[in-house]
């Protein structure tokens, strides 16, 4: 991205740092999040038009805590202090940080705030609005040349800026969707302090990523392990836009997706002319499914199959040159880079898969953010059906039928996971919600059916809204329409009698049931 205006945001561990990140793109500019020991000489080299230091859960007085090379204070760039990242700005430029006491300047969530309205950053803003606060320390003396631009009834030094200098620091986290105004209090360090000209676009992504991909594969082949997910399939479209057919894409088709979910995936890619493979191997997975009822055991064998399956289509192929894996910027910040915390550790980052000959692997969506990827899937035609796709787990309807596997009880589930997502999507629910799914349960109860009497399974139906994944609050889905999905379901679905619907957020369950 090197003809591309940066945003650096340095990592001092907060909890929403890729949030941070996030909210600079949706402005139109380029960011990337590095961590907080970034060398000065790099963060030189990569010649950012502006800085955001995050939050963190540190105090910046203790010893050992995240600090910064003082001379990024020097280099004549914009910087943005997020609460630990204001504490820190006015710990190296001369103010002083103390803990708050329990009666005054500590606050935690929502907090009514007064602005200064001639500071750029909350230029052409309302004077009054709600924070989001999460601070135990606060500043005790502001920096000399700084002045107070917001202020709350506990705390007077809610935001300080230098004009002169382009440095503001807010104890307050404007990221969130609980701070009014936010974004475009990072709009105005952009764009006023920064003087950002807008020019990250998906349109221009695709266009680079394209050339990019052309240059680096020139004549040799391609192979991507296609699963029908939004990461994989942006990938796979990406690369297909580049160099067609030189490229390979391998779809195991394990028998554990939803319905019609293979059939959408093969359609999807028949506009473009590469080799398209699907793997049939429903009756190879079910085979070793067979009997097993733990989770943890089914996840093993499907991720172990799914390898040989893919390593057996690929020796068909032959020697390829490059791999291609649908990693996305979240996977890299979680996976932790040079001091970073590790979150999790992601299968496809940092390390080359040894069951397949190639020499170098190609991540095209390395840099965006999965609401980024899904433009680029839009802005490469693929359809709405698969760049909205529903987050869908790796081994499939495998974790969502408890207890053991059978061909009968997955035709089942996908039918019932139909008629769910088909009646959310005409009451036009779609978009309340960030997950939603049918899981068959291994209950059995006692229900009538015209004058009979029946023993069958019961349905679960489990809708979740959340803006990370990390915490999820259950979605209250009108009763109408949940009374619609029970009664097609009883009615259209064999061997289930009951519906019940999951009411647990997370924590303390979890999305998924298995």
């Amino acid at each position: 991205m090197a003809d591309k205006q940066l945003v650096l945001v340095l990592d001092f561990g907060g909890q929403y740092n890729q949030l941070i990140a996030r909210r600079v793109r949706e402005c139109g500019v380029y960011c990337e999040v590095k961590p907080c020991t970034t060398p000065l000489e790099k963060i030189k080299e990569l010649g950012p038009i502006g800085i955001i230091f995050t939050g963190g859960p540190a105090s910046v007085y203790a010893p050992g805590s995240p600090d910064v090379d003082s001379g990024i204070f020097s280099l004549g760039v914009p910087i943005l202090g997020i609460c630990y990242g204001c504490q820190l700005i006015a710990k190296h430029l001369g103010g002083r940080v103390v803990a708050a006491t329990e009666d005054s300047a500590r606050e935690y969530g929502k907090t009514e705030t007064s602005f200064d309205t001639s500071c750029r950053l909350f230029r052409g803003l309302p004077e009054q609005g709600i924070t989001w606060m999460s601070h135990g320390d606060y500043m005790e003396k502001v920096p000399d040349g700084f002045a107070l631009a917001a202020r709350s009834a506990a705390c007077p030094t809610v935001a300080i800026c230098d004009e002169s200098r382009g440095i503001y620091g807010v104890q307050f986290h404007p990221e969130v969707n609980h701070t009014e105004h936010g974004t475009d209090m990072i709009h105005n360090f952009l764009y006023e302090a920064c003087g950002a000209r807008g020019d990250w676009t998906m349109g221009d992504y695709k266009n680079i990523a394209i050339n990019a991909i052309r240059e680096k594969v020139g004549s040799g082949k391609v192979l991507l392990a296609l699963s029908g997910g939004v990461d994989s399939s942006v990938a796979a479209a990406l690369v297909a836009e580049a160099v067609g057919s030189q490229l390979t894409c391998v779809f195991v088709d394990h028998g554990l997706m939803r319905l019609n979910e293979g059939d959408e995936v093969e359609a999807a890619f028949a506009k473009w002319d590469i080799n398209f493979v699907r793997a049939d191997a429903e009756e190879l997975f079910l085979s070793k499914l067979a009997g097993v009822s733990d989770p943890e055991r089914k996840r093993k064998i499907i991720g172990e199959e799914f390898i040989r399956v893919f390593e057996a289509e690929a020796k068909k192929i032959g020697k390829v040159d490059f791999l291609v894996q649908g990693t996305i910027y979240p996977d890299v910040i979680e996976s932790g880079a040079g001091n970073a915390a590790v979150i999790k550790s992601h299968h496809n980052v940092g390390g080359l898969p040894d069951y397949v000959d190639f020499k170098e692997i190609i991540e095209p969506l390395r840099m965006l953010f999965k609401d980024e990827v899904r433009q680029l899937g839009r802005e490469l035609g693929l359809p709405e059906y698969l760049v909205m796709r529903q987050p869908f787990p790796g081994p499939g309807l495998a974790i969502r039928v408890i207890g053991e596997i059978t061909k009968d009880k997955l035709d089942t589930l996908r039918l019932a996971d139909f008629i769910f997502r088909d009646e959310i999507a005409k009451a036009g629910l779609e978009g309340s919600m960030s997950q939603y799914f049918a899981v068959l349960t291994n209950m059995r109860s006692v229900g009538v059916m015209g004058d009979g009497r029946t023993y069958d399974y019961t349905l679960a139906l489990r809708s979740v809204t959340t803006s990370d994944f990390m915490t999820a609050d259950w979605t209250r889905i009108p009763y109408d329409v949940l009374d619609r999905v029970s009664v097609r379901i009883v009615n259209e679905v064999p061997h289930i009698n009951r519906i019940v619907y999951d009411i647990t957020s997370k924590p303390p369950a979890t999305i998924e049931w298995e």
